[in-house]
C-alpha cells in the first residue's frame, strides 16, 4: 500500500488550526437559507472556472457563472464541455460515490465525466493511459516531469486508492490526506489527458466525504490559479528520490487557509443582520431541501410537481418536504389551488 512520506511544521499547524476554528465558525453560523445555496453555488462555479483555466481553458469566470445558469455563451466547444463537465462533477458530489470509501471505477467515472467530448480519442475517457505521456512546456518543449510507465498505472493508482480508504489516512486531518491524495495522483499521471482536473476533483471529493465540506462553501482552486507558476513549481518541486511531500503539503494547507478565511468573512458580513434578528441559530437544510432551495432561487418559485421532476418522489413525498421547509419558515405558500406556488420566506 502506498504510504506518504512527510512531516509536520510550526507553520502547517498553525495553519490546520486557522482552518479548524474557521470551518467551525461558518458551519455554525446563523445562515438563512438562500445565503447557504449563494454560497454554495458561487464556491461551484468559482472551482469549475479556476481548475479548468489552470490547463488552459480560456473562459471567463462570468463565462462560467452563465453556463452554470443555462445561458448561451459565446465561445469554443472544448472550452464550455469542460466547463460543464466540472460543473456537473462538483454538483453531483454525494452521488460519485457509493458510501464513504472511493473505489477503482469512482476514479475511471469521474475521468470520464471531466473529460466527456473533449479529447480527441474517446477511448481515453475513464480509462488509463496506453501511452506514454510526459509533463512538458508547450512552447519550449522542454520535458519538466516523466510520470511512471504505462503498466505501472494500474497498481499505483489500486495502491493510492486502497491508502485512501485506510484508517492510516482517516487519522489525518482531511485537509492533510486531499493534498497528500492531490499530488499522488498528478505524479502517478493515470490518464492520457485531464490529471490536473481529476486529481482536484478527488481531493474535493475528499473532503467532501470526510464531512470537511459538507455543505460545498469552499473552492480550494482559486488559490491556485491566482498563482499558476507557483502551483506547477511547488508540484514540481518534489524530490522523486525520496518524495517527501512536507513542502507541498504546506502550500496545499495555506492555500485552503486563504479560501476558508475569505469565506468566513463573508460569512460574517451575511450573518450579522440574522444575529441581529433571531437566536435561533443555522437552520439545517437536507441535500433534498438545498436542491429545493436552489431551485427557488433560480427561478423565484417552485411547485409541488416541480419537486416531484427534480427530486424523482412522489407527490407525497414532495408535500413532505414542502411542510418541513414550511414550518420551519424557510418558505412560504403563495396563492391557491392549482396557481399554488412557494417562494423564499422575507424576513
Amino acid at each position: 500500500m502506498f504510504k506518504p512520506n512527510f512531516h509536520y511544521t510550526d507553520r502547517i499547524v498553525n495553519n490546520l488550526t486557522q482552518i479548524a476554528v474557521a470551518r467551525e465558525l461558518i458551519l455554525n453560523s446563523p445562515l438563512v437559507p438562500k445565503w447557504e445555496v449563494s454560497l454554495r453555488r458561487d464556491a461551484i462555479i468559482r472551482s469549475a472556472h479556476s481548475s479548468t483555466a489552470i490547463e488552459g481553458n480560456r473562459l471567463s469566470l462570468e463565462q462560467v457563472s452563465d453556463l452554470a445558469h443555462g445561458r448561451e455563451v459565446m465561445a469554443a466547444r472544448k472550452d464550455k464541455q469542460e466547463v460543464l463537465n466540472y460543473l456537473k462533477v462538483l454538483e453531483d458530489i454525494d452521488r460519485l460515490t457509493d458510501g464513504e470509501k472511493i473505489a477503482e471505477n469512482d476514479i475511471l467515472k469521474i475521468h470520464k465525466l471531466l473529460t466527456k467530448e473533449t479529447l480527441e480519442n474517446p477511448s481515453d475517457c475513464g480509462a488509463y493511459r496506453n501511452r506514454y505521456v510526459v509533463v512538458g512546456n508547450r512552447l519550449t518543449g522542454e520535458v519538466i516531469f516523466r510520470p511512471p510507465p504505462n503498466e505501472d498505472v494500474p497498481s499505483l493508482t489500486r495502491s493510492l486508492i486502497e491508502w485512501i480508504n485506510s484508517s492510516e489516512a482517516k487519522a489525518l486531518d482531511a485537509v492533510i490526506e486531499a493534498g497528500i491524495a492531490h499530488y499522488e495522483f498528478v505524479r502517478i499521471h493515470p490518464f492520457v489527458d485531464g490529471n490536473g482536473r481529476t486529481a482536484r476533483a478527488i481531493a474535493t471529493l475528499i473532503l467532501y466525504l470526510r464531512g470537511f465540506d459538507a455543505k460545498q462553501f469552499f473552492c480550494l482552486d482559486d488559490y491556485y490559479d491566482s498563482d499558476r507558476p507557483a502551483y506547477y513549481k511547488t508540484l514540481q518541486g518534489v524530490d522523486q528520490k525520496n518524495l517527501d511531500l512536507t513542502n507541498w503539503l504546506d502550500y496545499f494547507v495555506e492555500g485552503v487557509k486563504v479560501n476558508i478565511l475569505a469565506v468566513k468573512e463573508k460569512v460574517i458580513r451575511l450573518s450579522s443582520e440574522r444575529l441581529r434578528r433571531t437566536k435561533r441559530g443555522q437552520i439545517a437544510l437536507t441535500e433534498r431541501q438545498m436542491k429545493i432551495i436552489e431551485f427557488i432561487n433560480q427561478n423565484g418559485q417552485i411547485t409541488n410537481r416541480d419537486i416531484r421532476r427534480m427530486l424523482k418522489i412522489s407527490a407525497q413525498a414532495a408535500h413532505k418536504e414542502i411542510l418541513k421547509l414550511v414550518e420551519s419558515e424557510v418558505i412560504e405558500p403563495v396563492g391557491k389551488g392549482r396557481s399554488l406556488v412557494y417562494r423564499l420566506k422575507v424576513g
